[in-house]
C-alpha cells in the first residue's frame, strides 16, 4: 500500500481584496521527494507555501500536512516541519552560533548544532556576526535554522535568489543531501534550471492557477517532444539525406551548419547512422534538448519572468 502524501492541497483559494493570489490550486507532495512549485514572481508560489505552512489561512479549500490542518494543528506540526522563508533577517550583531542556539531552544529535541554548521560549511563563521555573512552564507544559515529540529518536512522558499552560480550549486547539493537523509523537501523557485536539476516532481503555477504538474522529464516529453541535432558538414546532399529520415520533421540550412528538427528518442541515432552511411565529414555535432523553460513558454506563451 503506497504511503500517504506528506502534503495534500485540495482546491485552495486565497484573495487579498480584489486580487486573487491563488485560485483552485491542488497538488500532493509524496514522502522523501523534492517537490517544486515553480513559476514567475507574483504567480502565487509564496502565498500557496505560506498557506501550507499555516502562516496564512486560505479562503476556501483544504490543506493537510501529515494528515493535520496547518493552522489548527500548528503546535503539533511545529516539531515536524522546518521553514526557510523567502525574506528572512536576523539581528545584525547576532553571532551564527547564537542564532543556532536560540532556534534550538525552541524545540524539545534537536540535532547537534555544531555538526549542522560543519555540514553546511559554516564552522569558520561560527563566531561571525550575521551582518558580515555573504548572501550564500546567510542562506546556508537559514537552512541550518530550518533543520535544527531535524524536521520530516522542510519548506524552502526561493532559497537561491540573488546568489552567484557557484553559491547556487552549493545550495543545490545541500538540498539533495536533505533528501538523501530521508526528508521531504517542498520548495518554490522561479528558476527553471533549478527546478529541472533538483526536483523529482514540479507543479507549474501561473496567475494563481496550476497549469500542469509531473516530473520535469515527463512535462518536457509531453509538451516539448521536439529535438534538434546540429551538424556542421560540407557534404552536398546532407540536407536531403537528413530530411529522408523517419524521425525528422524539418531541416534548416545555414551555410554548412544544418539544424535537424524532429521528435522521438531515435532522432539522434538516425542522424548518426546517416552520417556514417554517407561518410559525411563532420566538424561540429551537438544536440539541443528542450527544457522546463521551453515547457513554460509553450504553456503560457511567454518566457519566465524573474
Amino acid at each position: 500500500m503506497p504511503a500517504a502524501p506528506v502534503v495534500r492541497v485540495s482546491g485552495i483559494r486565497k484573495t487579498y481584496g480584489a486580487t486573487v493570489a491563488v485560485d483552485d490550486v491542488s497538488f500532493e507532495v509524496q514522502p522523501g521527494e523534492i517537490f517544486g512549485l515553480i513559476g514567475p514572481n507574483g504567480a502565487g508560489k509564496t502565498t500557496t507555501m505560506e498557506c501550507v505552512e499555516g502562516l496564512r489561512q486560505p479562503d476556501r479549500g483544504r490543506i493537510e500536512v501529515f494528515g493535520l490542518e496547518p493552522t489548527r494543528d500548528a503546535a503539533a506540526l511545529q516539531t515536524r516541519i522546518g521553514v526557510q522563508l523567502q525574506e528572512a533577517q536576523l539581528q545584525k550583531r547576532v553571532k551564527v552560533w547564537e542564532a543556532v542556539d536560540l532556534w534550538a531552544s525552541l524545540y524539545p529535541t534537536t540535532v547537534n548544532g555544531d555538526r549542522l554548521l560543519d555540514q553546511l560549511g559554516l564552522t569558520e563563521k561560527r563566531d561571525a556576526w550575521f551582518m558580515t555573512l555573504s548572501g550564500g552564507q546567510k542562506q546556508r544559515l537559514f537552512i541550518a535554522l530550518a533543520l535544527i529540529n531535524d524536521p520530516e518536512l522542510v519548506f524552502l522558499d526561493e532559497l537561491t535568489t540573488g546568489l552567484d552560480p557557484q553559491a547556487r550549486r552549493t545550495i543545490w547539493d545541500l538540498v539533495r543531501d536533505i533528501r538523501e537523509r530521508g526528508k521531504t523537501v517542498f520548495l518554490t523557485t522561479h528558476l527553471m534550471e533549478e527546478a529541472e536539476r533538483l526536483c523529482d516532481r514540479v507543479a507549474i503555477i501561473e496567475h494563481g492557477h496550476i497549469i500542469d504538474h509531473d516530473t520535469p522529464a515527463e512535462l518536457i516529453a509531453r509538451h516539448c517532444p521536439e529535438r534538434t541535432v546540429v551538424v556542421a558538414t560540407a557534404h552536398d546532399d546532407a540536407a536531403a539525406h537528413f530530411q529522408a529520415l523517419p524521425s525528422v520533421d524539418t531541416v534548416t540550412d545555414e551555410d554548412t551548419r544544418l539544424s535537424v528538427h524532429g521528435r522521438g528518442d531515435e532522432l539522434v541515432t538516425e542522424v548518426i547512422h546517416c552520417l556514417s552511411e554517407h561518410r559525411m565529414h563532420v566538424t561540429e555535432f551537438r544536440t539541443e534538448q528542450p527544457t522546463l523553460e521551453d515547457v513554460f513558454l509553450k504553456l503560457t506563451g511567454h518566457s519566465i519572468r524573474g
